[in-house]
């Protein structure tokens, strides 16, 4: 019987909340350049690549490079996310939960590495035994080389690691790498996709429930 092996976290929309931060640093970018920048505006980027995004705000006028841009709303974000963390339903106790059972983990985040610093900062104890930023990969979401690439560093077999995603290019990305996927909708509407496990909350989720899922989908196959 395959055991869990090790649980690959999305960060943005799963563990945090941090979807509102990143619509507000791109408002306060837009706006600093005589733009208007809506939520709605904001919805259409989420989960996107950060160069997608860069290219969306320059076409809103936004006269800086997309380096500048990322530069610039990754240290907004981060500063956000210090300033005030917001945890997604259910997400901590779950992580606490996995830590206590000695479970190892893996942040998986297409947001910067200064992000992703600031997220797991929040958390004591150090739960992630690695972690996977956009600097670290060489094609981000929707490819499933940043979870890939988790289990590798984490020296354990994808099939056995369990994936918990929000986001529709996170979810493709995410069963594409083989993993036992979660799908926990947030601020998007997700698909049904083939081998993707929904929940609408992770409140109330343990161990043991993440266990089970891969030990069925091991029955299944």
């Amino acid at each position: 019987m395959t055991s869990l092996a090790a649980v690959l976290w999305d960060m943005d929309g799963t563990l945090v909340d941090s979807e509102p931060l990143w619509i507000d640093a791109e408002t306060e970018l837009v706006g600093s350049f005589g733009q208007t920048w809506t939520r709605d505006d904001g919805m259409t980027l989420v989960g996107k690549d950060m160069s997608v995004t860069a290219a969306v705000l320059q076409s809103r006028g936004v006269d800086l490079t997309v380096t500048e841009i990322k530069q610039w709303l990754s240290g907004a974000v981060a500063t956000r996310i210090r300033q005030r963390p917001l945890w997604r339903p259910g997400a901590r106790t779950l992580l606490e939960d996995l830590a206590r059972n000695h479970v190892p983990m893996a942040l998986v985040t297409s947001s910067p590495r200064v992000v992703a610093d600031a997220v797991m900062a929040l958390v004591d104890g150090a739960p992630f035994s690695v972690s996977i930023a956009l600097e670290d990969v060489r094609e981000p979401k929707p490819s499933p080389e940043p979870y890939l690439r988790a289990a590798v560093l984490l020296e354990t077999e994808i099939s056995a690691c369990v994936a918990l995603e929000d986001s529709p290019s996170g979810l493709r990305a995410a069963v594409a790498s083989g993993a036992v996927t979660v799908a926990v909708p947030h601020v998007v509407a997700l698909p049904l996709h083939a081998g993707a496990t929904i929940w609408t909350t992770l409140e109330g989720r343990s161990t043991r429930d993440l266990a089970d899922l891969v030990v069925a989908s091991h029955a299944d196959a």
